[in-house]
């Protein structure tokens, strides 16, 4: 039971490896393509949309499938971990993009003109002004997110990736007994609750 236990851990370092990256690549990313969305530029706007619909509209799983399988008949291949991450983080961009396009148009428009009378540029409103605001009433949306990509990263095991999932099957497999599995859902929940408690402690400091 031990080691059964131990080997279903040893895949938590690459589930948490990979959710973390993804959230440091995709939220910068994100906040760039929303934007894009809001600026004047009609061919970036509209380039920015079909981006959203594709990778909003599409399996997460498809897309993964497409970059590590697909990719290599074009001459690119990849490795489980780097497909994976490109993968998860170009389609959860996509969702934080519109996150931060709806919190921004929810800001007063008030606040850009009030910034034009300073002599604010337009990024400079953007990023001193317009953003900071937007992050807030965009929290409880990218908690969300959050929280979905932790249990997203089980869909690597489909590409033969060693994280919690893949593992836990791995031994149900061999032993037929779902106490494994069991054990994985634990640990699931129990990561998402710590991320659950530190994205609430961070909305009630912020909203203060």
């Amino acid at each position: 039971m031990e080691n059964n236990l131990f080997y279903i851990l040893q895949g938590l370092t690459l589930t948490l490896k990979l959710y973390f990256f993804t959230l440091i690549l995709s939220l910068p990313l994100g906040i760039l393509l929303s934007l894009g969305r809001v600026s004047k530029n009609k061919i970036l706007n509209v380039g920015i949309q079909i981006y959203t619909w594709i990778f909003r509209g599409t399996p997460l799983l498809l897309q993964l499938f497409f970059v590590y399988y697909g990719l290599p008949v074009f001459g690119v291949v990849l490795e489980p971990f780097h497909a994976a991450l490109i993968t998860f983080t170009i389609n959860y961009a996509a969702y934080i993009s519109e996150i931060f396009r709806g919190s921004i148009l929810g800001v007063d428009s008030g606040q850009f003109e009030a910034a034009q009378v300073l002599g604010y540029s337009y990024w400079q409103t953007m990023f001193k002004i317009i953003l900071p605001q937007s992050l807030i009433t965009a929290l409880p949306a990218l908690s969300n997110e959050a929280i979905a990509l932790i249990k997203d990263t089980s869909l690597v095991s489909a590409i033969g990736m060693a994280e919690i999932l893949r593992n836990s099957k791995e031994i149900v497999t061999r032993e037929f007994t779902i106490t494994p599995f069991i054990i994985c859902a634990g640990i699931y929940l129990g990561l998402s609750t710590i991320i659950i408690l530190i994205l609430k402690n961070i909305e009630k400091k912020v909203t203060i």
